[in-house]
């Protein structure tokens, strides 16, 4: 699989073990290896292709709501990578070890041991995903009137956050509001914002700190272990838990692994361990880098806390020793995390994207840079400029790109940041529509569908409208709000 941007931008001198050039004499050029993925295809699911009224007549009955799609009207399915991964053949073989106790399953007890070997977080509460763990951490931590810094906000946990009673308050980098800004970590906190909003508030109304690593809403973008540990410094000094979304972790350790002085001859896992080290707890959703179809938990080290959430999950998910999961599932994700801590896989898993992104940067398309961890998001501002925010860009490129090709995208724009307490709407800088690439699924052919299809909606931008919002859900509106065109 030849990949000539990866071997330009890919600077870990262990990235191509065993595939140095060939330097023949009697060449007169270098003949270089060809990266490619680390696995070989055992199964394949056949692929629907369908033509343009099809899709349009499916956009329609969607409301122009990529979410609101039939699968079996996709293509090529960019919508998310949460839970779309394709599981190991040692993944498969450990569901038939499920041990489907109510109580006291053995596959928990091996995802407890796991969790703590690869992220060394002492206490496991499973949960049935991510937003289950963010649930309870919410209810826990939060009180009314409590102040929550972050590195930019992710819909489902600033929702869990002003549900308990809290505010997100935003503490990530400018250069990450920036699309076009080549910082390698835009994932960063700005420490100053931070000792700000604590001078104004006070620490006793800060009751963690949410940290994300690979920062989604930013592009898939890293924080550094400098950065970390700068905000550990300061989070002692004023006594402030430091908890972590980990959903992407391991992307991030590849890039610090990458851009990071003093990490090049570090192991991913010894990363992603260090990474936590710094932080007091965490939720996951393993549906991410975990390699798993369903699946989360809540990791912490307080005791007290675990006592706490232990009691919540069987309240909201199931027993503390299954939190709504089968064992079979605790088993995959058990195996999923060892899987995704391995150098060739996160190697392989963050060059696939990197392929994209040059493709697409290769026929003009603006993206965010530098390319991140999880998928290409397109600046639907610089994409569509002649259509306003309000009449939701993002949105409409998504649409667009489906209508083309049948490939499935979604929104990361004003759609998703919802609105205020007072009704009125986020405005985002980021307009985004987010090209998102499951794992050890798709091949380098279909990445060059993918930007070939978004190169011919960008030849005809000038003739898109945009679009107006016909119904909108209370909570978490991107998933279900439906939309017309404007005449």
């Amino acid at each position: 699989m030849n990949c000539p941007g990866l071997q330009a931008r890919v600077q870990d001198k262990n990235f191509n073990r065993g595939f140095s050039p060939i330097n023949n004499n009697n060449m007169k050029h270098v003949i270089k290896r060809s990266w490619a993925e680390p696995y070989k295809i055992k199964m394949v699911e056949l692929l629907k292709m369908t033509s343009p009224q099809h899709r349009k007549k499916a956009l329609q009955q969607a409301g122009f709501n990529t979410f609101l799609l039939r699968s079996e009207d996709v293509y090529i399915d960019l919508l998310t990578d949460s839970g779309t991964s394709a599981m190991s053949d040692r993944q498969w073989a450990g569901m038939m070890l499920g041990d489907e106790a109510y109580a006291g399953s053995r596959n928990f007890y091996h995802l407890e041991k796991v969790v703590q070997d690869v992220y060394g977080y002492k206490y496991l509460v499973p949960t049935h995903q991510g937003r289950g763990a963010e649930n309870i951490l919410s209810k826990i931590l939060i009180k009314p009137g409590d102040i929550i810094p972050g590195n930019m906000y992710f819909t489902t946990t600033r929702l869990h956050q002003e549900l308990a009673g809290g505010k997100f308050e935003d503490i990530i980098i400018d250069e990450a509001h920036d699309p076009e800004n080549e910082h390698p970590f835009k994932g960063n906190v700005d420490l100053a914002k931070l000792e700000k909003l604590i001078k104004k508030y006070g620490a006793n109304r800060i009751p963690y700190i949410s940290i994300a690593t690979s920062v989604n809403m930013a592009g898939g973008q890293p924080i550094s272990i400098k950065n970390l540990k700068e905000l550990r410094a300061l989070t002692k000094k004023h006594g402030i838990r430091v908890i972590h979304d980990m959903t992407r972790v391991a992307e991030n350790a590849h890039f610090i692994q990458q851009r990071e002085k003093g990490y090049q001859n570090k192991s991913i896992k010894t990363i992603v361990k260090e990474i936590c080290s710094l932080t007091d707890g965490a939720t996951m959703s393993a549906k991410k880098d975990a390699l798993v179809n369903i699946g989360g938990f809540l990791a912490v080290n307080d005791w007290d806390v675990f006592e706490e959430a232990r009691n919540m999950v069987v309240v909201y998910e199931g027993l503390h020793t299954y939190g709504g999961l089968a064992g079979r599932d605790m088993e995959a994700m058990a195996i999923g995390i060892m899987e995704s801590v391995d150098d060739d896989h996160m190697h392989a898993r963050v060059g696939q994207v990197i392929y994209l992104g040059e493709k697409m940067i290769d026929y003009g398309v603006p993206i965010v840079r530098p390319i991140g961890g999880h998928g290409i998001f397109v600046d639907a501002k610089k994409f569509l400029p002649h259509i306003p925010q309000y009449e939701f860009p993002a949105q409409t490129l998504a649409a667009e790109v489906y209508l083309d090709s049948g490939v499935r995208t979604m929104e990361r724009g004003v759609v998703s940041a919802g609105r205020k307490a007072n009704g009125e709407n986020y405005y985002p800088k980021l307009e985004l529509v987010r090209f998102t690439i499951p794992r050890r699924v798709y091949t380098q052919a279909h990445m060059d569908v993918i930007a070939e299809s978004t190169a011919r909606v960008y030849e005809r931008r000038n003739k898109i409208r945009g679009l107006k919002m016909v119904y909108e859900p209370k909570y978490l509106r991107f998933f279900q709000a439906r939309f017309e065109p404007l005449k």
